[in-house]
């Protein structure tokens, strides 16, 4: 591509009265007046959201896949279902906070168990990513890339994460346990039935949660150049300033 835009430049300038060594030196300043305003090749952008994808993903895997990264973050902490929430608000009203908060905290720790299998699989997705996919992340919507990688990895992701979280809540029988509660309460008349898998409850749970944090450090990356943090960056995200 870069090849091609310094010839048409020659060629436009061939076509006036410029000798050839004159016609050389305007072609080469116009070059490169014009890569300098920003002109930016198909590998410039492929590369630019590949870095960022990638930045953004070092760090939201590791705001999860720690102890904590869920169950003291609010924004991505796992709670009870909707329909279940006066189950925990029970166990608290009669002295049994420390056994609600256990409860909780077992999901959580699965799901923090499980995070730090999606960076590889994130990895492997931008890896594959083709210039069109990038072009149109870059000028798409502010969550794009986001998107993007749910739709190509969630379904890898949940094959991946569902197993490790089963197996941290079996180890202390959380999901027999809920089986049976759940199993029973769905039984009730006039309920919203819950769903009785609390592994599958779960790995969606941690999926939503991984893919929230990746969407915020998208969003910090578009929206504020201090994130831009290498030239690649900088330049590439200027584009999609400028749409």
């Amino acid at each position: 591509m870069i090849r091609r835009v310094f010839f048409t430049i020659v060629l436009a300038l061939s076509l006036t009265s410029c000798d050839s060594q004159s016609l050389l030196k305007q072609a080469t300043d116009i070059y490169k007046q014009t890569t300098a305003n920003g002109q930016l090749s198909n590998t410039d952008i492929a590369n630019g959201l590949k870095q960022a994808l990638n930045k953004g993903i070092d760090t939201a895997i590791a705001q999860v896949a720690k102890t904590d990264g869920f169950f003291k973050d609010q924004a991505v902490k796992i709670l009870l279902p909707a329909e279940l929430q006066k189950v925990d608000k029970t166990l608290r009203s009669i002295g049994m906070s420390s056994l609600a908060d256990e409860g909780l905290k077992l999901m959580n720790r699965a799901a923090e168990d499980a995070a730090g299998k999606a960076k590889n699989i994130f990895v492997n997705a931008i890896k594959q990513m083709t210039f069109q996919d990038a072009f149109s992340i870059l000028m798409g919507e502010k969550n794009a890339a986001t998107q993007y990688l749910k739709k190509t990895t969630t379904t890898q992701l949940y094959s991946e994460f569902n197993p490790v979280i089963k197996n941290s809540l079996d180890v202390v029988g959380a999901t027999k346990v809920w089986g049976q509660i759940m199993t029973k309460y769905n039984q009730l008349p006039m309920v919203t039935k819950v769903n009785p898998d609390l592994a599958d409850y779960v790995t969606n749970k941690a999926m939503d949660g991984v893919f929230y944090k990746v969407e915020q450090e998208e969003l910090a990356i578009r929206k504020d150049p201090v994130n831009r943090t290498t030239d690649i960056l900088k330049k590439v995200f200027a584009k999609q300033d400028s749409k």
